[in-house]
């Protein structure tokens, strides 16, 4: 899995927002989108990387940038989507993020 290239890009529009996965070979965008509810919780509800950049570590990257802000930001996630609540079991020192 190499990710050489990638670039991630963070979209806040207030009351939503997403990461983009940009990659320096490709036009093709992975994105993981998600909802605020409330002051300090986001909903991660949605990780989508097309199948021409599949299988490069692009979703687990653009889960790795919302961990990041989230422990930057303070706010709390809420892994709507399955694969982020995947990436949260298998990530039990991240327990602390997760929104009840």
């Amino acid at each position: 899995m190499s990710n050489e290239g990638l670039e991630i890009r963070h979209h806040d529009e207030g009351s939503q927002g997403e990461y983009r996965a940009h990659l320096s070979n490709s036009d093709k965008i992975g994105r993981l989108t998600w909802k605020k509810r409330g002051e300090n919780v986001r909903v991660a509800d949605h990780t989508l990387v097309p199948k021409e950049i599949g299988g490069r570590g692009i979703a687990a990257a653009l889960v790795d940038a919302l961990i990041k802000d989230a422990r930057q930001e303070g706010f709390k996630i809420v892994p709507q989507c399955s694969y982020v609540e995947k990436k949260f079991d298998e990530h039990p020192e991240w327990s602390d993020l997760r929104a009840l």
